[in-house]
């Protein structure tokens, strides 16, 4: 295809993304979505059972009313797809619409895993050719969320537009815009999570193809330097955020056992502080109260919920501590002081680094306490790959 062609492409998905936005539900992901994904503890053995127990504890936690509604099933749930094409459930899901049902039944709603290509990452029936098929099957089953992952489709792309990394992106961007024409041909609202780790700059081009949230990145898991990795390099990405579509740097691994209490903390406040969606990843039937404390702290759920609907960004950096800040509602802000080294550091906040007065109202989010600056800056010690959070306001 040459390369006028490819714009000409481009074009039309481009025109094909502003004619449809208003199609979709303004109130879809207003916030970032809140909820719990199965794949970071359970990956490929979740079952039903799994799903119903998660969804009783999000209620019975406490959960559900801090927030977290999606119950999301990843990948491995598809069976066979029958002789017109309609895709069916395996045998660990018997029934997907009632246990929408169940889920609904609970104040919570279901979420669902698929990928333009002909395989799943794990090897299952994905969605390519049945697009208009699996968004009906979709809305017929009342889900209320699609996880929808790149995987065998880049297999395609090599095949079809070998070393042509412009058609290649131009394939799949037109992929992600097929299923989000299906999806909305339903009329049912489905927020709409595009899974394709970070590739070309998805973030500038996600609400084209109809996106609610995009991965940045590459896949999380349980450590400090993959879980920092990916957090701290978020930076720059704040103004593609806002309200219906978000920056989405992987699911949280709190609770799961490979960090530490302070490690956690990090996590979930500088993933608030990205306005990041939050999708517990653990087994909720075994919390510990810490990880109870850290996933239902409502103050700091309240940073990454803030109706403004501003990520934020990193302020100022010295050594291995660093400030990120997010503007929040009313004229307040959030401040997240971090020291990423090993050893604990002191770490000062100069109020007017910041655009507030001496005499500013500051609240540490964790201890759930108010603090006082002296001379209009706050020094505190930082523990080791730990955070102090705070909310400044006038």
């Amino acid at each position: 295809m040459s390369l006028t062609k490819l714009n000409v492409t481009a074009f039309i998905l481009l025109a094909l993304g502003a004619a449809t936005a208003s199609a979709q539900d303004p109130t879809l992901a207003a916030t970032p979505p809140m909820g719990w994904n199965s794949w970071n503890h359970f990956a490929r053995n979740v079952n039903d059972a799994d799903v119903r127990a998660a969804a009783d504890t999000i209620v019975s936690s406490g959960m559900r009313d801090a927030g977290y509604i999606y119950v999301n099933i990843d990948d491995t749930w598809q069976g066979q797809r029958d002789a017109q094409g309609v895709i069916h459930t395996n045998d660990k899901f018997p029934d997907m619409k009632a246990l929408a049902d169940y889920v609904h039944s609970k104040g919570l709603k279901l979420g669902i895993y698929s990928g333009p290509g002909p395989k799943t990452c794990a090897g299952f029936e994905g969605s390519y050719g049945h697009e208009d098929q699996d968004a009906k099957t979709y809305a017929a089953w009342d889900i209320d969320y699609l996880k929808y992952d790149l995987c065998s489709y880049r297999q395609l792309m090599r095949e079809q537009a070998p070393h042509d990394p412009e058609k290649q992106f131009q394939m799949y961007k037109a992929a992600y815009e097929k299923m989000h024409q299906a999806l909305i041909s339903f009329a049912r609202p489905i927020v709409y999570s595009l899974c394709q780790y970070g590739l070309n700059d998805v973030w500038k081009w996600g609400p084209e193809v109809g996106g609610n949230l995009w991965r940045t990145t590459g896949d999380i898991n349980d450590t400090w330097q993959r879980m920092s990795d990916i957090g701290f390099g978020q930076l720059g990405l704040a103004k593609y955020a806002g309200p219906g579509h978000w920056n989405d740097p992987d699911m949280l691994e709190v609770g799961n056992g490979g960090m530490t209490g302070d490690e956690y903390r990090t996590h979930m406040s500088l993933w608030a502080i990205l306005a990041a969606p939050l999708l517990a990843g653990n087994d909720l039937s075994k919390m510990s109260p810490e990880t109870l404390s850290i996933l239902l702290n409502k103050e700091v759920i309240a940073v990454d919920q803030d109706r403004l609907g501003k990520q934020g960004d990193r302020a100022f950096a010295v050594g291995m501590t660093e400030i990120w800040t997010k503007p929040l509602s009313g004229g307040a802000l959030a401040a997240g002081l971090f020291n990423r080294d090993t050893e604990e550091h002191p770490v000062t906040l100069h109020l007017r680094d910041v655009g507030f007065a001496e005499r500013a109202k500051l609240r540490d989010l964790w201890k759930h306490e108010d603090v006082t600056a002296t001379n209009g800056s706050y020094t505190v010690t930082v523990p080791p790959h730990g955070v102090v959070m705070l909310r400044i306001s006038k």
